[in-house]
């Protein structure tokens, strides 16, 4: 008998092109999904912080991000019963397991950023 804890452990197969491995990396593949894990990697912060810290994302994108990542287990929203109303996010364990592949993807990006944009510059004059 097969359960929900052995389904949760079994891999993915990306190669599948019916495994919803792909939707994962749909979602950790949007630039605003990693700039949201990068800046809540330092802990929890307010839809506010998180808008200024990104810069560029619409309040409609943040907050469709956020929802999705809240969806897919990355992030927990917290509502405080204050008035004016505080809400918060932060990364779940599962959230805070991207944070190496995030680092490294960035890392790299930053690291390579000039060499791409030569190659792009070369590749439209050609």
């Amino acid at each position: 008998m097969v359960t929900s804890e052995d389904s949760i452990l079994k891999r993915g197969d990306l190669t599948d092109p019916n495994c919803p491995t792909r939707l994962v990396l749909d979602r950790i593949g949007d630039k605003w999904t990693v700039m949201v894990v990068t800046l809540l990697s330092d802990g929890p912060m307010r839809f506010t912080q998180l808008r200024t810290g990104i810069g560029g994302v619409a309040p409609k994108v943040l907050t469709q991000t956020l929802r999705a990542m809240e969806r897919d287990g990355l992030v927990i929203r917290t509502a405080y019963p204050e008035v004016p109303p505080r809400v918060t996010y932060e990364l779940t364990d599962l959230g805070h397991s991207l944070r190496g592949p995030v680092e490294a993807i960035a890392d790299w990006s930053e690291r390579n950023v000039n060499r791409i944009l030569a190659a792009r510059a070369a590749a439209d004059q050609g």
